[in-house]
């Protein structure tokens, strides 16, 4: 039996969602968020609009938020209900079953089947990963996903190796995945006006847990410190910490600026606010990015005064919020 969520989708003839550009600042966010961006996209549905969650992004001690879609805004504008699957049995039998009821699968698998990792983990290094799964044929050993950037296919002996198929190594234990599963049909997705009107309540909302102080403030201080010790530090520290702070507040704060625009275009009336916020917005991941490069400069032992782009994200950040505030409350 094979069981699919969109008939006609193709992993040749796919075409990513605009957030995946290569032109844009950041082209990939984090594995979560990607994912979700894809998924919607492949199921007809605009993910920008769920994006105002991005304005509550804040530094958490040694790294920045790893921002993701909340649960109950997706459950608002697309009419989507998640809810943990207990991996009780087979996980490929598992799946397939969800998938044949319509549903679409978050699972966490290894990197190491998945094609479209080639050049990074595919075959070379084992990483957990999570996937959303669009189609499955067990008997044709295929599977099509969401992933990343992208949608994908992988079949045969990848197929048996994600859902270990195949002989296991004895005396090897591996523990169950974590999976999510997302039901359709509670109510249709949100469309034009009401959309918007969702997506205008969920900025109110997140401005009401955005971070009381700057956190850019705090950040200055620690990224001069966070220097010096990765300056003893390897490579692999060096992209780990990129990953953890730079991008993810710039590819959260580039995404912040894309959901402004995006209201600011489907409001009755132009914002002069949320277009300036998006302009601050954008300053700031583009500022992430070339803090990027150039602490890569730095840890080489190349001097770099990161003053003046620490400078640009504080204030960046207190202009852009107080005109989201002014924004939000019309």
């Amino acid at each position: 039996m094979s069981a699919k969520l969109v008939p006609g989708l193709d992993p040749k003839q796919y075409k990513p969602h605009f957030i995946h550009d290569k032109t844009r600042a950041w082209a990939e966010t984090n594995c979560y968020v990607d994912l979700w961006v894809e998924t919607l996209h492949g199921l007809a549905l605009d993910p920008v609009a769920g994006l105002a969650f991005c304005v509550t992004i804040d530094l958490e001690g040694d790294q920045w938020t790893f921002f993701k879609y909340p649960i109950v805004d997706l459950e608002q504008l697309y009419g989507l209900e998640v809810i943990e699957l207990n991996p009780w049995r087979l996980i490929v039998d598992q799946i397939e079953e969800q998938v044949s009821m319509g549903r679409a699968v978050v699972v966490e698998l290894d990197a190491w089947f998945m094609p479209d990792t080639a050049g990074n983990t595919y075959h070379t290094e084992h990483q957990k990963t999570s996937i959303t799964v669009e189609s499955i044929d067990k008997e044709a050993r295929r599977l099509t996903y969401f992933h990343g950037a992208g949608y994908w296919a992988l079949e045969g002996d990848d197929f048996d190796g994600i859902f270990r198929l195949g002989p296991q190594t004895p005396g090897v234990v591996h523990l169950p995945p974590y999976v999510e599963v997302a039901k359709f049909g509670k109510r249709p997705a949100l469309t034009g006006a009401a959309q918007v009107d969702a997506a205008l309540s969920q900025l109110r909302k997140h401005i009401a847990r955005r971070p009381k102080v700057n956190p850019f403030i705090a950040y200055a201080d620690k990224f001069q410190r966070d220097v010096v010790w990765l300056r003893e530090a390897d490579l692999a520290t060096f992209h780990a910490y990129a990953f953890a702070t730079m991008r993810q507040f710039g590819a959260c704060f580039e995404l912040l600026a894309t959901f402004c625009r995006w209201l600011d275009q489907r409001l009755p009336a132009p914002s002069e606010d949320l277009a300036s916020a998006a302009t601050e917005f954008d300053q700031i991941s583009n500022t992430g990015k070339t803090m990027q490069f150039k602490l890569a400069r730095a840890v080489r032992g190349k001097p770099v005064d990161f003053a003046p782009l620490l400078a640009t994200l504080t204030d960046a950040w207190t202009r852009g919020m107080a005109r989201l505030d002014r924004a939000a409350a019309v």
